[in-house]
């Protein structure tokens, strides 16, 4: 295979916790250390976040640091774009830690499938060694908390998909669809692969390709990340022009029965029973796989914590989505900061 000139972009802001772990993966990375660019685009960090690039940069030249003053990631992510020279354009994420082989890879299936777009899998990891943390990492990949979203719960075989995370694109693609919309906040990776896909683009997961992503380490900020995957959703949907999947409609449906039918139940007996039942299958549902986490992984209190991360997940997404739909239909903008 010929090598070939990789431009690595993550987009960073206070990862401090993070990002020398993600900075130390790429550099053990086995492809050729002269054929990689890496740009860490940076939202004007106020912790250490530039710091820790800055003195990597000193031994490493082909680490760079762009300042990036708008502060989100699609601004981000055309920022380096702007910048890049490689041949092959890959996304990375300073939250995450990547397996030696992960360019080297992930380039090869670029070519050999003659693919768009190929990305990895996530092996979502808690933050800390709490409960609360093996919850909301334990939810964040398990169908019933995510639906079949494949990167986050796994394939066994390579499979086209409509999104992958992050992505590693051949750098003439950007030619055809134009850069990320920088009217997304989140989930401008969903956007950008639905139009590369309505343009005859092909994106192909590799399961054998393992990412490890660091989970949210606060109910709150778990809550406020699906909030805004959900708020943005109906924009991206107009943009494209149609939804790209449907299992982004579960959680908003989970959450107008649950509204309607609580109403409902009030004026019938009946609703009120097929409503109750309905609760008592979700949470029957929820504390069984709460209990199958809790026995593999040997910590009881999962089995009641993960009811409920279950819950918060859908009701954030679902709210997130009702909000954005209203946005859309007034033509309001979303108007969120950055996220971590």
């Amino acid at each position: 295979m010929n090598v070939r000139k990789v431009s690595v972009i993550c987009p960073v802001f206070n990862e401090e916790k993070f990002i020398e772990a993600c900075i130390v993966s790429i550099i053990e990375q086995d492809y050729p250390q002269d054929m990689m660019e890496i740009l860490f685009v940076d939202g004007r960090s106020t912790d250490k976040t530039r710091e820790i690039i800055e003195r990597y940069m000193k031994q490493y030249p082909f680490i760079k640091l762009i300042d990036n003053p708008e502060r989100i990631v699609p601004y981000a992510l055309n920022r380096g774009l702007e910048a890049a020279k490689g041949e092959v354009i890959m996304r990375l994420d300073g939250h995450c830690t990547y397996p030696t082989n992960y360019i080297s890879e992930l380039v090869r299936y670029l070519y050999q499938l003659n693919a768009d777009n190929v990305g990895g899998v996530w092996n979502t990891q808690p933050a800390k060694d709490t409960p609360v943390c093996q919850a909301i990492a334990q939810a964040s990949s398990h169908p019933f908390g995510v639906g079949g979203s494949m990167h986050k719960i796994g394939a066994s075989k390579i499979i086209e998909t409509d999104t992958v995370p992050f992505g590693c694109y051949k750098r003439e693609v950007f030619e055809k669809t134009g850069p990320f919309d920088t009217d997304l906040v989140r989930n401008q990776d969903d956007e950008f692969n639905g139009r590369l896909q309505n343009l005859g683009g092909k994106i192909y997961l590799i399961p054998q390709v393992i990412i490890n992503y660091t989970a949210r380490d606060t109910l709150c900020k778990m809550r406020k990340m699906y909030y805004q995957y959900g708020l943005y959703k109906p924009l991206v949907n107009k943009k494209l022009g149609a939804p790209a999947t449907v299992r982004q409609f579960f959680p908003l449906v989970f959450l107008l029965g649950l509204i309607f039918g609580g109403i409902a139940s009030i004026f019938s007996p009946y609703i009120l029973h097929a409503f109750t039942t309905f609760l008592m299958l979700y949470l029957f549902i929820g504390i069984v796989v709460g209990s199958m986490s809790a026995i593999r992984m040997h910590q009881p209190l999962l089995a009641l914590l993960m009811p409920y991360v279950f819950f918060n997940i859908h009701m954030s997404y679902g709210i997130g989505y009702l909000v954005g739909i209203f946005n859309v239909l007034c033509h309001r903008s979303c108007e969120v900061k950055p996220n971590r």
